[in-house]
């Protein structure tokens, strides 16, 4: 499916995930999801992280509702299975999605401004880049006596002015390449909204409505 389709139908699905409580399609959600990571080739050392990180939090939801509230036992199905459904969702569009065919798609397809797609993906590349420079700032102040946490504000801080700095220098190699904002733009790599990409995304929506309207309560 189209990347921007694609996104747009993870995010609508969300949203009704989100307000409707039908445990049944949350199931169901969960399944297809599983499965398309699977035909994905999604390794299984993720399967099972994308399975423990919610696992855990979803137990340690409910079990608090069950001690502080009267909620219902259908009520703490839908969410316990709903937290699955965002991350299971979240996991198959992002490790099937390459970040450069989605910015490519958000430009062309979605009509996106150049400006913030090439921005997502600059921010997006510059993560290891940030995650080096974490460590190199707890590494100094170490040297220096100093501990750096985790939750300590002046490790990000320093990490933000490394960013803003980095920063200047992507817009001015953008402009040094030709990067003219506002101006027309020729492609390398184009990306096809055909027809089929529309029955995909047409027919997952309805038959998530049928769920939702027909499925268990």
């Amino acid at each position: 499916m189209n990347p921007s389709l694609k996104l747009a139908l993870l995010v609508l699905i969300a949203l009704e995930v989100s307000f409707i409580q039908v445990w049944s399609i949350n199931v169901a959600l969960i399944v297809v999801s599983l499965i398309l990571m699977l035909l994905g080739r999604i390794t299984w050392r993720r399967l099972l992280w994308l399975t423990l990180v919610p696992l855990f939090f979803s137990s340690a939801l409910v079990w608090s509702l069950m001690l502080r509230s009267s909620a219902s036992t259908h009520f703490l199905i839908v969410i316990f299975t709903r937290l699955f459904v965002y991350v299971y969702m979240g996991g198959w569009f992002t490790l099937t999605t390459p970040p450069l065919w989605l910015t490519h798609s958000l430009e062309q397809n979605a009509k996106l401004p150049s400006k913030f797609a090439y921005g997502f993906l600059a921010a997006f590349n510059l993560m290891p880049k940030i995650q080096a420079e974490v460590a190199t700032v707890r590494a100094a102040a170490l040297m220096r006596g100093e501990v750096l946490h985790v939750w300590s504000p002046r490790l990000y801080f320093k990490v933000i002015l490394a960013a803003m700095n980095w920063s200047d220098q992507l817009a001015a190699a953008m402009t040094s390449h030709g990067f003219v904002e506002g101006a027309p733009r020729t492609h390398a790599q184009t990306v096809p909204l055909v027809a089929r990409d529309w029955w995909l995304f047409v027919g997952s929506l309805l038959l998530v409505q049928i769920g939702l309207f027909v499925g268990l309560p």
